[in-house]
């Protein structure tokens, strides 16, 4: 699965909730749907740049600007990124090869680093020198980013409350992720992990169909309601072919997989009837997993198809 993105003690995410909440506040973004992300920008008095730096003639300008240690350092991380905070001209460069709903996810990343104090005053320390951010300190910046943008995007606890008087499956973060604007891989992830009933997200990579071989799906990232963890605990699953327990989830030659019944063991080892979901972005699956319980409030006796731990 792909690195931890996400994780703060909960002091830094209080403090980087409290920025996010105030730039909201500036930009009278609250309740204004899909979140307005161009007013935030002008609250944050920053600018997108007409022609990013993932242009190779825009890219070419801005080295020459820069010494040979931090242009090349630039050079190496526009391979491994899609957007780019400049904080001494207060403007982002954001890659507009990547579709609309991400790069509202990115330019409030890049808002977030010119927001949080700290991160302002040490990007504009390095950017014009020959040192780099250590590895450690740089996760860090990148994982407080991310949850102001996830504040920014989702108006606080704005997509929670939506979302806890909607119906539970996979359609609901369906029709948040456009209501707010932002990606239903971003809108999954926010649906389970502040849910207040029990449910689980996998997000898998697309599915890989291998000649005489089996077809399978490997998993990007995990994300449980805390109710959910509680009980069950986060599975550690890294792939899901047609023979694993949530392999017949896979919406495979179609785009989605309706309400199917399985079986989920809890960490005492109780089994409990649930429900799965899933649905094809054409970017990634997501499957919903959520027990019987969580939709209907009491059980109810169905046959079971698959059996999953």
């Amino acid at each position: 699965m792909k690195p931890d993105d996400s994780s703060l003690h909960s002091f830094e995410l209080a403090a980087v909730e409290r920025q996010a909440l105030n730039l909201l506040n500036r930009a009278s973004a609250l309740d204004v749907f899909p979140t307005p992300v161009e007013d935030i920008l002008a609250a944050a008095k920053l600018r997108v740049a007409p022609k990013g730096m993932f242009d190779t003639a825009a890219f070419l300008a801005f080295v020459n600007k820069k010494t040979a240690q931090a242009a090349q350092s630039l050079k190496s991380a526009l391979s491994k990124v899609f957007g780019l905070y400049d904080a001494n001209e207060q403007i982002i460069h954001i890659d507009d090869s990547v579709v609309p709903s991400k790069q509202t996810f990115l330019k409030l990343h890049e808002v977030g680093h010119h927001e949080l104090p700290t991160h302002r005053k040490i990007f504009s320390l390095f950017q014009d020198c020959e040192r780099t951010l250590a590895p450690t300190v740089a996760d860090q910046f990148e994982r407080e980013a991310n949850n102001f943008a996830r504040f920014a995007l989702f108006q606080g606890d704005g997509y929670r409350r939506m979302a806890a008087d909607m119906a539970m499956g996979i359609k609901t973060p369906m029709a948040l992720a456009k209501k707010f604007g932002a990606s239903q891989y971003a809108s999954a992830r926010e649906f389970a992990r502040t849910n207040h009933r029990q449910c689980v997200v996998l997000i898998l990579e697309p599915i890989e169909f291998v000649p005489d071989g089996q077809t399978y799906a490997n998993v990007r990232r995990i994300e449980a309601s805390p109710s959910f963890a509680q009980q069950f605990g986060i599975p550690t699953i890294e792939r899901i072919d047609v023979s694993h327990a949530l392999g017949g989830l896979l919406p495979v030659g179609r785009k989605m997989t309706k309400p199917t019944l399985l079986v989920y063991s809890d960490r005492n080892g109780d089994r409990h009837e649930c429900l799965g979901e899933a649905f094809d972005t054409k970017h990634n699956v997501l499957l919903l997993v959520y027990p019987i319980k969580a939709l209907t409030g009491s059980p109810i006796a169905l046959p079971v198809q698959f059996s999953a731990k």
